[in-house]
């Protein structure tokens, strides 16, 4: 029975994590008869779920990834399996139990349907050891090094606390220095890069430094570090993590999230910072000469166009002084407490700013 990962643009850097799991597993553009392995966010779901109707072949479909196991019974109207959260674990311990005949019913993390057509989902898996798994096959492509997962904070939007959980695990260096030898330009992937080694509540800078100092030691020519597709919470840019980052790292830029120029929006989110520290952080951005890259979301639930006015506000100031700004409209994101949430209309006003910045190159994103 040949095992299948379903290969498309949009989840390469999944792919890459996912394929040392099952070494031998075949990389399609298409259904293939055998056990097919799709991994794929919502933005994904409608052409996705339309191709595996579809499809005439003779195969066991199996989906994973944020989409999947934030709506696992949603998914189960197309695919067998669902793998819940993290993959390293489940995926070959399914994937063996389907080919050998066994039961699936004793594979941790997974949902699937009994011959009822009852929805069976099985007991939560422990969080993995990341060091016991590679951060990519290098066969494949070489995708940003994770270095942390998980998130202490519950920010109601987001996927990753529910996917990962609120406990950040790390790398080790010694870990992220055997990845980083594959690389000249090393990026990462981290909920906040810049709590490395920490709880990530209370940074530990002494950690963010050993690792970066250890990465430089590599020869590594360019190092990336708190940039897309990682970026950093505002409480933790400091004159000491900025310095850091002047030292070791080779950009001029850093990724920051402050959502909203709201603080009753910031709270109503459960972000954990006010208006007041994305101000602080970017002063000292400024100060130290990086120019702040800025994520904002607009649409919230319940939010007024005066609130939208104040993120406009501080989107404006940014702008001035010499930032950058990435905004996008709210999505209601499976497992996450927004699911089915009534977003907001987006202010006339709001588009016309956002628009014009948009022309000189000051911000990105869709906030239709």
């Amino acid at each position: 029975m040949d095992v299948c990962f379903r290969w498309n643009k949009k989840n390469t850097y999944s792919l890459a994590a996912l394929a040392p799991l099952v070494p031998d597993a075949l990389k399609v553009k298409k259904p293939h008869d055998g056990v097919m392995i799709y991994s794929f966010a919502t933005r994904q779901k409608d052409s996705i779920f339309s191709e595996v109707k579809k499809a005439d072949t003779e195969s066991i479909f199996i989906a994973g990834g944020p989409h999947p196991s934030g709506a696992p019974e949603e998914t189960l109207e197309y695919f067998d399996c669902v793998v819940i959260g993290e993959g390293e674990e489940t995926l070959p311990e399914l994937v063996d139990a389907i080919k050998s005949g066994r039961d699936i019913s004793t594979v941790k993390g997974i949902a699937y349907k009994d011959d009822s057509g009852k929805i069976i989902i099985t007991d939560r898996r422990e969080p993995v050891d990341l060091d016991k798994y590679p951060c990519f096959d290098p066969d494949i492509v070489m995708s940003p090094l994770e270095i942390s997962r998980g998130c202490p904070f519950r920010c109601r939007y987001c996927q990753t606390p529910r996917l990962f959980g609120n406990k950040m695990r790390h790398r080790s260096i010694d870990n992220i220095v055997k990845y980083a030898r594959y690389y000249r330009d090393l990026r990462f992937t981290s909920s906040n890069s810049m709590a490395y080694g920490s709880d990530g509540i209370h940074p530990r800078f002494d950690k963010v430094e050993k690792l970066l100092s250890a990465l430089k030691d590599t020869g590594a020519r360019d190092i990336f570090f708190g940039t897309f597709p990682s970026e950093v919470r505002p409480e933790f840019v400091t004159n000491d993590s900025l310095e850091l980052i002047t030292k070791y790292c080779t950009n001029s830029k850093v990724s920051l999230g402050a959502q909203s120029g709201s603080d009753r929006i910031l709270r109503e989110i459960l972000r954990g910072h006010t208006v007041d520290d994305v101000v602080q952080s970017l002063e000292l951005c400024f100060d130290h000469g990086i120019t702040p890259i800025v994520d904002f979301m607009v649409g919230f639930p319940d939010e007024t166009e005066e609130e939208q006015d104040m993120s406009l506000e501080l989107i404006q100031w940014i702008c001035k002084k010499g930032g950058n700004v990435h905004s996008h409209y709210l999505t209601p994101l499976p497992g996450t407490p927004y699911v089915d949430v009534k977003t907001s209309p987006v202010s006339k006003r709001y588009k016309k700013v956002m628009g014009k910045l948009a022309l000189t190159g000051q911000a990105t994103g869709t906030w239709e």
